[in-house]
């Protein structure tokens, strides 16, 4: 299969510098979860924060922290930190409270067509290790995916070396639909499999609980956690890869529809009997903006001379840049539908903030002046900001990290 991992240390994957990780709420927001969980993700997203500040945040008394801090303190899920670089005077250091990150692991998985990659995160949600491979070219089943990542995670696990914290868990994310509450995976364009249990499989396969959903949720799970959506209450993401993804989250936490699948952005249709889309209907979005879309056309900016699998779009965009009107002119029609898109999103959803990430976010056409400019020309509304989030090529993965974590709270702390 030619797998040639790529490993990271965790200073390459910083994604957002504020401290800490996961959603900011408020304490209204976190009303509907135990005092204790409160507690705990407070701390966590806070990175480091005293008792009595934890206990002015969640505007409850002292001596209902106090408990329950020991508690968390004695199942080591939390530690002490004696901050004695600002202590200056008498008396004891002050001391603040951190999740332990020695308590476990979780892994982080997105697969897609072409390469697989993995992320290694601790409790605080600090990246440990991560490792990429290419994807076997004749693989097209579920199993034949996992034992690919078998190997990923043996190779994760080499690189975090012996003395690492167990792995408790593990957040696999792919395109198609997938229901992440009953963990059915319904359609992927990059599987034959139908209709089955991939959470179950994932799980059985690996040995670990598993969390499952659609690679469009993966990148709003890191934007919420890790991202520019950490403070956000409502926003959208819209991701721009192999096909177009939205995520939308309501109230600090993702929204997924009544049946689980999510939002299908990519396949609203902006023309009726248009260009043939990958999930074999016609004038879907994704067959105007994404990859196989821009592909399908570069033959004719490139006069027929194609560059080898998986090298057409960087060589279309490369000459885009040097001034090919044909292969701008195929970025620049994108881009408009892409701004039909973050319209359409505007007027249904009317998020706080409309979040552009994804590795083709590198693509600078696809959001140039001009297009975000047709934006309020297609909305009733003016429109929320449109913010660009480049992420580096692990974002998927942290995201299905972020999912790991925040399906393993509840356990950790029932």
């Amino acid at each position: 299969m030619g797998i040639e991992p790529s490993l990271q240390s965790a200073t390459h994957l910083a994604g957002d510098d504020a401290p800490g990780c996961g959603p900011l709420r408020g304490a209204r927001q976190s009303g509907a979860l135990s005092l204790r969980q409160q507690v705990y993700e407070r701390v966590r997203s806070a990175g480091h924060i005293s008792r009595a500040a934890l206990a002015k945040e969640l505007e409850v008394s002292p001596g209902s922290v106090t408990p329950l801090v020991s508690d968390l303190l004695g199942q080591e899920l939390l530690y002490e930190v004696r901050d004695d670089a600002q202590h200056h005077g008498r008396g004891r250091p002050p001391v603040t409270l951190a999740v332990n990150p020695k308590r476990g692991l979780v892994v982080g998985l997105k697969l897609s067509d072409h390469e697989h990659s993995a992320l290694l995160v601790d409790l605080a949600g600090q990246p440990v290790a991560s490792a990429t491979v290419r994807r076997g070219d004749n693989v097209r089943s579920v199993a034949g995916l996992l034992d690919e990542v078998e190997q990923l995670l043996a190779r994760l696990s080499e690189a975090a070396g012996p003395t690492a914290p167990p792995i408790l868990a593990v957040g696999l994310g792919m395109p198609g639909m997938i229901d992440h509450t009953s963990g059915q995976l319904r359609w992927s364009p990059i599987v034959n499999d139908r209709d089955i249990n991939l959470a179950g499989a994932v799980s059985e396969r690996m040995g670990l609980p598993a969390s499952v959903d659609n690679d469009a949720n993966l990148l709003t799970m890191a934007e919420m956690w890790f991202g520019k959506g950490r403070s956000l209450s409502d926003f959208a993401v819209v991701t721009i890869e192999y096909g177009v993804g939205l995520g939308l989250v309501v109230d600090h936490a993702p929204y997924r529809g009544a049946h689980g699948y999510g939002m299908e952005l990519g396949h609203t249709k902006v023309q009726l009997d248009g260009a043939l889309c990958r999930c074999g209907q016609r004038g879907c979005l994704e067959a105007y903006v994404a990859d196989f879309a821009l592909v399908r056309e570069a033959p004719i900016a490139l006069d027929g001379a194609l560059p080898p699998r998986g090298a057409v779009l960087e060589a279309l965009y490369h000459q885009a840049k040097d001034g090919n009107e044909a292969a701008r002119a195929i970025f620049d029609r994108a881009a408009r539908y892409l701004a039909l898109g973050l319209a359409n999103v505007a007027n249904l959803f009317d998020p706080r903030r409309i979040i552009l990430s994804g590795s083709r976010m590198r693509y600078d056409f696809l959001y140039a002046e001009e297009m975000l400019a047709e934006v309020p020309g297609l909305t009733l509304n003016k429109p929320p900001p449109i913010e660009l989030n480049a992420w580096d090529d692990l974002v998927w993965a942290r995201g299905a990290a972020a999912l790991a974590l925040s399906d393993l709270t509840p356990r950790l702390l029932a």
